[in-house]
């Protein structure tokens, strides 16, 4: 039997030069340990926050050697977060991180539970900067992840701004959409926040938003950082007024907390006000039969 109510947590995670791998790892548990303690379900950090750890290295290489060397701490990051996971008892969305295959590289996050699992989400659409400087590639498989407090998927920062996607997950099932992201401007943060929010209200499904902060201003395209965690609602009576449960302030390293009503989620998607996701299965018969009018 599902919970009534989980409680969750959104990183504006503060992305600072770091001298030694367990600086960058007692960061991390430093935030794990204080979503616990508030008797957080799930913890979710943002798309590369393990971008960091480039600054153990030569920084003045071009990015590609660089987020292929990155790629060599997969392992050691897994292992790292899934002992927290269990450590604390709780789930934790962990960002994303490169991860290299056949020659290629990938954008992926990794999701842990208490239990010791792990799932991955690859992210399915690259921006301009990963895939012409980067040369990070494309995965294409959405993944939806079953816990004990329902059913949530991913999707990685540009992600979110194809519907499709979420829509898909929602289909599925899935009541809350986690949305790990890493904006260097306000321009790229409110692409993905007013997408984010599209997705909260035509789904009828709570997003979890969180994203970078701070600078590394040796790294190309995190040289900046503009970032504003926040968990939305549907905009309906049983949520809040504009749709927001909880938001950070802009650019401030902060922890924002709050508390989702599992079955006020699940019972608008039969009993709102509108019923966007039930009937999105007649927009897809519109779509199909499209005409085109000259005039």
């Amino acid at each position: 039997m599902l919970p009534d109510r989980i409680r969750v947590a959104s990183l504006q995670y503060f992305i600072r030069p770091v001298q030694t791998f367990d600086q960058f790892r007692d960061q991390v548990e430093s935030l794990v340990e204080t979503a616990e303690d508030y008797r957080c379900q799930l913890v979710v950090f943002p798309e590369y926050f393990t971008i960091q750890l480039l600054t153990l290295g030569n920084v003045k290489r071009p990015i590609e050697e660089q987020v292929r060397d990155l790629a060599g701490q997969v392992e050691r990051f897994q292992e790292m977060m899934s002992g927290f996971a269990k450590t604390y008892n709780i789930h934790i969305v962990a960002g994303t991180i490169p991860v290299a295959e056949d020659g290629l590289v990938f954008n992926e996050c990794f999701v842990f539970s208490p239990r010791g699992n792990m799932g991955v989400q690859g992210k399915m659409h690259m921006t301009r900067f990963e895939n012409e400087d980067w040369k990070v590639r494309a995965r294409s498989q959405l993944k939806v992840f079953e816990t004990e407090f329902g059913r949530f998927a991913v999707n990685i920062c540009y992600d979110v701004e194809f519907p499709e996607i979420a829509r898909a997950a929602a289909r599925r099932d899935a009541h809350i959409l986690v949305v790990p992201s890493c904006t260097d401007d306000r321009q790229g943060f409110l692409r993905v926040r007013y997408c984010a929010q599209a997705r909260a209200i035509e789904n009828q499904t709570y997003v979890i938003h969180s994203g970078t902060v701070g600078s590394l201003p040796m790294v190309p395209a995190v040289s900046l950082n503009y970032g504003q965690a926040s968990i939305l609602t549907p905009s309906d009576f049983a949520f809040s007024r504009d749709g927001i449960l909880a938001e950070g302030n802009p650019n401030q390293e902060m922890m924002v907390i709050g508390e989702l009503n599992m079955r006020t989620i699940s019972d608008t998607r039969t009993n709102g006000t509108v019923l966007p996701l039930l009937d999105s299965v007649r927009s897809n018969e519109i779509a199909a039969n499209v005409e085109v009018d000259v005039l």
